[in-house]
């Protein structure tokens, strides 16, 4: 039995970050399905979702779709402006156009090295939804807002934010992703995680009410291995995973994917 409510499908997505040319990225599709595919992976209860880089996104779209291969496509980031004179930047429109189901807003990643703050992230989220494109809200605290305000004050108040601005029908999926974890090797706990993750749940609920709560997918990232997934996905509340790493490697893709296999609840 898998830890999320009935109405919600599990989804491990993998955020390729800067890395893989559109050759690379064909290669690492079809290695992950053949791998998914020799261990008899079972799609029914997790959807598998992939965020490469812009330049890629035309070549994985069509293998995805020539091969009929069970994937989700995610951009990286998106443009608050539908079109116009903004050099360099994504339209909404362009990514659904490369039949993208979900794109990626706010990562700690946008929001320290682009000073993207909650503004940004609302407008983001917007475009999105105009776009038909559902929208993965990561939010997180550093290590210097975990000493001083704790844990889930700040992922709780990015949220809040965006709820605020959107409809109680939207559909949006939340990333709980503490900064302090990615790429440190040092995950939060699993614990940790389901606190958190439950916060924020609650937080939808007190915001849009009990049908958006139930329905809304949330993840946890930051340093996600196959070794730890298990234990993440016991969490009541915690409704998959976004994966950057170890989302390069094929293998170790697929055994996080495979997470059901190891987790089972009291």
């Amino acid at each position: 039995m898998v830890a999320s409510g009935d109405n919600r499908r599990a989804l491990i997505a993998g955020n390729w970050k800067m890395n893989l040319d559109h050759l690379q990225s064909i290669a690492l599709v079809q290695k992950l399905a053949w791998t998914l595919k020799d261990r008899n992976f079972q799609s029914d209860h997790v959807e598998v979702a992939i965020f490469p880089p812009f330049t890629d996104l035309r070549s994985v779209q069509t293998l995805i779709a020539a091969d009929k291969l069970e994937f989700s496509l995610g951009g990286q980031d998106l443009s608050p402006h539908d079109s116009g004179a903004h050099t360099g930047d994504i339209s909404g429109a362009f990514l659904s156009a490369l039949a993208c189901d979900y794109v990626l807003v706010g990562h700690s990643e946008r929001r320290a090295h682009h000073g993207e703050d909650d503004e940004v992230c609302v407008a983001k989220v917007q475009a999105a939804l105009r776009h038909s494109l559902t929208p993965v809200l990561c939010v997180g605290e550093t290590a210097e807002d975990l000493e001083t305000v704790g844990q889930s004050a700040v992922p709780v108040a990015q949220l809040g934010a965006v709820l605020r601005e959107i409809s109680a029908e939207a559909d949006i999926v939340v990333a709980y992703e503490p900064v302090w974890a990615i790429g440190s090797g040092t995950p939060a706990t699993a614990e940790q995680a389901q606190e958190v993750c439950a916060v924020l749940r609650d937080t939808i609920r007190d915001v849009h009410g009990d049908a958006q709560a139930d329905r809304t997918r949330i993840l946890y990232g930051g340093s996600v291995k196959s070794s730890n997934i298990a234990g993440f996905l016991r969490g009541a509340d915690v409704d998959g995973a976004l994966v950057g790493g170890a989302s390069l490697d094929a293998e170790e893709f697929a055994a996080i994917a495979q997470f059901e296999k190891h987790v089972t609840i009291d």
